[in-house]
């Protein structure tokens, strides 16, 4: 054979041999794919699946900030020392309290950054089982005394996400609090909105003096974090400097680094389209289509930074918690911080990630599962007797999802959402030398630390 006709003979069979190869791989590639992509594609701010990856926690200039706390490297390392410190718990109000809980004791890293149990409990609170879920009230509090909210806490992960806090969205001086000025009071804890920060900030100034915690120039010499405050706050005055707003603040910085980014979802949209199983990826697929979770959840964080939503769940008094009542002003959501009748019973739409070990969902802990949660937006019945089906969202309507889509979709939130190495988030020690998160004596032995 002449060699030209050889080579032309080598080159049609590598063309067929492409094209078999190319439709092979068409054949096996997975078409779950494909259906996620477009129905992502469909509802994403910019038609784009890059709308949902989440930025690094490392890449402070993209995390969301608020401008007068710029994020700094130095901040967020404060931020991470301070948010397990237990030496800073020094206002308790009993000697049994002092130094014994840190703001790690209501968000457990390992509960999803929220209470192992159906309420936090800071001063005035005992034990700690495997993540917090046995903490109970020391005997010599009253009901009245402990540090207990009336609403579960939410979760601090993807919290860079959320413009004004709490589950009634009441702190904060910008976005949906512009215009509310004339209610930041003492009384609602909202005077604090005037510093002019976002809700984080603003939240975590309030915290530190409602958690009943102390931060001075003396402390921070004694525990040794004075040189880290000159790290984090050159520009502030030295005699400014050492004191609950720039501890808040860089407490601040640290949880907005807490970014869920080994999630198998972000595998996925980063490219790796093994990083979901079929499973998952089906739920998926419900999420953003069938079961119109994305018509509430559909910000970067799967939140909502901008509106409330009213669904008819029950309240926290509803169950065995401590210190509240059906009076309690939570109960209310947005209503109760704006007064206004069509704010009533609406409550934030809170991120997804990582809450499969948190163990009770919504304001009124009134659910144990993410599959009792999806049941209960399947089914699309309000529980609460003072929200009736027509105070409800006109978002919250049956689902008409079958058993099979159901398992689908708890697969996504349970595991598709869930990153298993949250940890990389806790320092190995505080430098007070104080067990953390927790440092009664209960807490002690069963967190290893005598």
């Amino acid at each position: 054979m002449h060699y030209s006709s050889y080579k032309r003979g080598i080159g049609l069979l590598c063309l067929f041999l492409f094209a078999i190869s190319s439709c092979t791989k068409d054949k096996l590639s997975n078409p779950t794919d494909k259906i996620l992509t477009e129905a992502i594609e469909s509802i994403a701010p910019t038609n784009n699946i890059r709308d949902f990856i989440l930025p690094y926690s490392s890449d402070l200039d993209n995390l969301p900030q608020d401008k007068n706390n710029r994020l700094t490297a130095s901040k967020v390392n404060l931020g991470k020392m301070l948010f397990f410190e237990t030496g800073l718990a020094l206002d308790a109000l009993h000697d049994l309290g002092q130094g014994t809980y840190s703001c790690a004791t209501c968000h457990v890293p390992s509960a999803g950054f929220m209470p192992g149990a159906k309420q936090g409990i800071g001063d005035g609170g005992l034990g700690y089982g495997d993540k917090g879920e046995t903490r109970t009230k020391l005997f010599n509090y009253t009901e009245e005394e402990i540090d207990v909210q009336g609403a579960r806490p939410l979760s601090l992960i993807n919290v860079a996400f959320t413009k004004n806090t709490s589950w009634n969205g009441q702190f904060g001086a910008d976005h949906n609090n512009i215009g509310t000025e004339d209610l930041w009071s003492e009384e609602t804890l909202t005077e604090v909105n005037h510093l002019g920060y976002s809700g984080v900030e603003s939240q975590n100034i309030e915290g530190i003096k409602l958690h009943r915690m102390v931060v001075n120039k003396p402390l921070m010499d004694e525990y040794g974090y004075t040189q880290w405050f000159n790290a984090a706050f050159p520009e502030v005055p030295y005699e400014e400097r050492y004191n609950e707003e720039t501890a808040a603040l860089a407490i601040s910085a640290y949880i907005r680094s807490l970014i869920p980014n080994q999630a198998p979802f972000q595998k996925w949209l980063h490219g790796n389209r093994d990083g979901m199983t079929e499973s998952q990826k089906l739920g998926a697929v419900l999420f953003f289509d069938k079961a119109k979770c994305y018509l509430c959840h559909n910000n970067t964080a799967l939140n909502n930074a901008d509106n409330f939503y009213a669904i008819g769940v029950k309240d926290l008094h509803e169950t065995d918690a401590f210190n509240t009542s059906e009076s309690d002003r939570r109960n209310l959501g947005r209503g109760g911080f704006t007064g206004k009748e069509e704010d009533l019973y609406k409550f934030k739409v809170p991120q997804l990630y990582n809450l499969k070990t948190g163990g009770f969902y919504f304001h009124g802990s009134s659910k144990n599962s993410i599959r009792e949660v999806v049941e209960y937006f399947n089914n699309g019945v309000s529980e609460n007797s003072n929200v009736s089906n027509d105070k409800t969202s006109n978002l919250f309507n049956p689902l008409n999802l079958t058993t099979d889509e159901i398992d689908h979709l708890v697969e996504f939130l349970e595991n598709g959402l869930y990153d298993p190495n949250m940890t990389r988030y806790v320092p190995e020690e505080v430098l007070s030398g104080n067990c953390f998160p927790n440092n009664d004596p209960i807490s002690r032995i069963q967190l290893g630390c005598e």
